[in-house]
């Protein structure tokens, strides 16, 4: 496919994760990029316009107003849509539209590494079977089975990001205990997998700069760790007193919140190491927390001087 001089990334599901990655791609010197994307909410469709970012609203019964002109020069693309029991809904409703972009150079799917399932603690890797033990996980697989037809059947250059949990300023466990909601809950030998959205928006730019359509990349900090350490480590950042410890089977956990704790596995991350050149700027919780607390600081104190 010929490459554009003009770079254009357009995001289906303009959330967080897109949000730290268009900041990245901009911030480049000597790149050209224009940043398009969809949202749900008409508010939020306005801050983005206000930012420079062409905003259109997606939602079920609310399509794209001609989408084939939205995308004419479209040269990347993300889809970080939710899917529902029939797959993406990106997939479903412009599939047939993306596979005529003309420059199209790469597209990136954001997954989950629920797709791999409960493996009592033992590790999986890029090429362990998909056994999704929920609902939610059953979708990803399908929405990544949709999205890879497109590369088999039309060579859509379509690359899979498996994301453990997404955490970053604003959105991690400084907030929950800043709030007061921070709990410790202890499960035995449990652990969770996490990425700072950071090292998201740097893993996506690598894949971007050496495209392999067809490829699956688990995205995560290769140290996985029990909810209650991190908690404690915040807790030690903002110097506020720790919350006991709480057994899983007794914290009366809402439904959402306790089926994260039915699964339990350890991710690999060697491909994005070898294959992509990737050195973590966050390669634990502990330097990813310590950051957040750094770019929270550096923004009140901006704030401040404003």
């Amino acid at each position: 496919m010929t490459q554009s001089t003009e770079k254009h990334l357009f995001c289906y599901g303009f959330g967080y994760s897109c949000d730290y990655l268009s900041h990245a791609l901009l911030d480049q010197p000597n790149q050209n990029w224009k940043i398009s994307g969809t949202t749900r909410d008409p508010e939020k469709q306005e801050l983005l316009k206000e930012r420079g970012i062409n905003a259109h609203i997606f939602k079920p019964n609310c399509p794209l107003t001609d989408p084939v002109f939205l995308m004419r020069d479209v040269t990347h693309l993300l889809i970080s849509t939710p899917p529902g029991d029939a797959g993406d809904p990106t997939f479903l409703s412009y599939a047939d539209d993306i596979a005529q972009i003309p420059n199209l150079e790469w597209v990136g799917y954001l997954s989950t590494t629920g797709v791999y399932g409960n493996r009592d603690g033992g590790e999986v890797d890029e090429t362990s079977e998909l056994r999704p033990s929920s609902k939610r996980g059953s979708r990803r697989v399908k929405a990544e089975e949709q999205w890879l037809s497109l590369f088999k059947s039309k060579q859509l250059p379509v690359h899979i990001f498996r994301l453990s949990g997404i955490y970053g300023p604003g959105r991690s466990a400084l907030d929950s205990v800043r709030a007061g909601l921070a709990r410790r809950i202890f499960k035995e030998n449990h652990q969770f997998g996490r990425i700072h959205v950071e090292d998201i928006a740097q893993i996506l730019i690598a894949s971007m700069e050496n495209p392999a359509p067809g490829e699956v990349y688990n995205v995560n900090d290769g140290h996985p760790a029990p909810s209650h350490d991190v908690i404690e480590h915040a807790c030690t950042l903002l110097k506020r007193p720790v919350p006991p410890l709480v057994n899983f089977e007794q914290a009366n956990l809402p439904p959402m919140a306790r089926s994260f704790y039915m699964d339990n596995r350890i991710m690999t991350n060697k491909k994005i190491s070898e294959e992509l050149g990737i050195t973590l700027k966050y390669p634990s919780y502990k330097e990813g927390l310590q950051g957040c607390l750094d770019a929270e600081e550096y923004a009140i104190s901006l704030f401040k001087q404003a």
